[in-house]
């Protein structure tokens, strides 16, 4: 079952945090396990908050991925440019399809 994981932050310093992503996915690219999909949204309501919805193929796959050393330093970089503390919501996904 494919698996969602979804981060919710606040910074502002969005760019420099959007360059460690793109930095972490070179690095893990062409490895197996890791995040198949992402986006990445912006509240029009409340400045400098964001959701990242990370995809797995599974939930195994995600935890593979969180112990990895390497996602835990990206991790700690992650929560130094964001302001408070970022809230994680893990979510099996049920139903997905393409409506366009």
């Amino acid at each position: 079952m494919k698996f969602v994981q979804i981060i919710d932050f606040e910074t502002e310093r969005l760019e420099e945090m959007r360059q460690l992503v793109a930095e972490g996915g070179q690095r893990s690219a062409g490895h197996a396990g890791g995040p198949t999909h992402s986006m990445l949204l912006k509240d029009r309501d409340k400045p400098d908050r964001y959701l990242a919805v990370i995809e797995f193929e599974s939930y195994e796959d995600a935890t593979r991925n969180s112990d990895d050393p390497e996602t835990s330093r990206m991790a700690e970089r992650l929560d130094a440019l964001s302001t408070g503390d970022r809230v994680f919501t893990n979510c099996d996904v049920v139903d997905a399809r393409d409506l366009a």
